[in-house]
């Protein structure tokens, strides 16, 4: 019998944050580079809430320069009550929480430390494993 996958299992695990007071300018351009759409937010290394590409767009406007882009800051613009569970927290439970609530990330946390965040884009990746699995043919992909 199968169990019940955990977050932890298909979380991204070790995700980049960014502090509080940081210049939202510089935390668009870390997105960018990473090519990430989510960033856990921390005020003295304590999880706060996270910075999503599309508040940083909705805060600044449909040419990304209202406010004053050098004056605004991730504290302008984070969520501050984001959707946080721990890394054993069963998946079923997450997906469905994240269905409900029409969000996009999890931040995944042990002890109360950031550990993961889970995305839109690691439950399509989840999904297609899932998928893939029952289709596989037997005894490996080998040529004959």
């Amino acid at each position: 019998m199968k169990r019940m996958p955990v977050i932890k299992s298909v979380m991204t695990p070790f995700p980049h944050a960014v502090d509080i007071d940081a210049p939202i300018v510089e935390a668009q351009a870390f997105m960018r580079e990473h090519h990430i759409r989510h960033l856990p937010v921390t005020e003295k290394h304590k999880l706060v809430g996270i910075l999503t590409d599309r508040d940083i767009k909705l805060y600044l406007g449909p040419e990304l320069a209202y406010p004053k882009t050098g004056e605004t800051r991730v504290r302008d613009v984070y969520l501050d009550h984001p959707y946080i569970v721990d890394l054993n927290e069963r998946l079923d439970t997450v997906l469905q929480n994240m269905a409900d609530r029409h969000i996009g990330s999890v931040l995944v946390t042990r002890n109360g430390k950031l550990a993961g965040v889970f995305t839109a884009t690691d439950v399509c990746r989840c999904f297609a494993e899932y998928l893939r699995d029952p289709f596989r043919p037997p005894g490996g992909d080998d040529a004959a």
